[in-house]
């Protein structure tokens, strides 16, 4: 299973737009692999997960392909995650895709309701464009995938987030953010599931953070607990992401806590294979 991160950044990215505090100007002065876009990961070419509004930019500079894509999986509705506007960019006259190549994008009820917003459910759209509701503990098949939403912690019931166990041959990822340390039925769910790889959130860096979100501190315990109930074990890969300029590390201050904790740092683009 390949996984390309065409983002690795909190909402406000890295730096952020508006922000001229010293951790976003040392980015804007380093360049590199310290500047990061809205959260995006692209596995095995085909599957997109979340649909960001720096989409585009992933296009233009990664190797994101969006002619290939015929899944988009949605954690959740907030505007770093899903903006449903440029979907429509996917029908004639914007775009000509072959015949029968429906676009589907997997997602809850808040979701639904932005991508009912966006006029991805006109008439004109439906044949270029179908939605799929996805529920908490319910299995769905997504192309050749398999694929398992969880319950996230992250909007204090406000909408029922989710954290996916993407299972493609006979590899498993856990994709998991925006959220806190899961829930209890999460756990209970990953309890008959051997993890190969595991993608955590990390907005918080250094700072202590267990609930929306998550630190390093709040990572090793998730770690410890995968592999505490044989959920995940020395050849498991772990990896952090989507950073946010209030935690302070650059990016190579932030591959060094990483591995600190036996963890793999993510930057725009980078590529991993579990």
């Amino acid at each position: 299973m390949k996984l390309t991160f065409n983002g690795t950044s909190a909402a406000e990215g890295f730096p952020a737009l508006f922000c001229e505090c010293r951790h976003c100007q040392k980015a804007r002065e380093l360049g590199g692999k310290n500047v990061r876009t809205r959260t995006s990961c692209l596995i095995d070419d085909q599957y997109l997960i979340d649909f960001p509004p720096d989409t585009y930019m992933h296009v233009l500079h990664g190797k994101l392909k969006l002619s290939k894509i015929k899944h988009i999986i949605v954690t959740h509705s907030h505007e770093d995650h899903f903006q449903p506007y440029e979907l429509l960019m996917r029908r004639p006259p914007f775009a000509y895709p072959g015949e029968d190549e429906i676009l589907y994008v997997y997602g809850n009820d808040g979701v639904y309701e932005k991508f009912v917003q966006a006029g991805c459910t006109n008439e004109n759209n439906k044949k270029y464009l179908q939605y799929v509701h996805v529920y908490p503990g319910k299995q769905f098949k997504a192309g050749e995938a398999n694929v398992l939403p969880l319950r996230a912690d992250h909007t204090n019931g406000n909408e029922i987030c989710h954290i996916y166990i993407i299972n493609i041959g006979e590899k498993h990822l856990l994709y998991g953010h925006d959220t806190g340390y899961f829930p209890e039925e999460t756990w209970e769910a990953l309890r008959s599931i051997k993890l190969d790889g595991v993608i955590l959130d990390c907005t918080c860096g250094t700072i202590e953070c267990e609930r929306g979100h998550m630190g390093i501190t709040a990572n090793v315990k998730v770690k410890e607990r995968l592999i505490e109930q044989g959920s995940a074990d020395e050849k498991t890969t772990f990896i952090v992401t989507h950073f946010s300029h209030n935690c302070g590390p650059l990016y190579d201050d932030m591959v060094k806590l990483a591995g600190e904790n036996g963890f793999i740092a993510t930057f725009d683009g980078m590529e991993i294979n579990i």
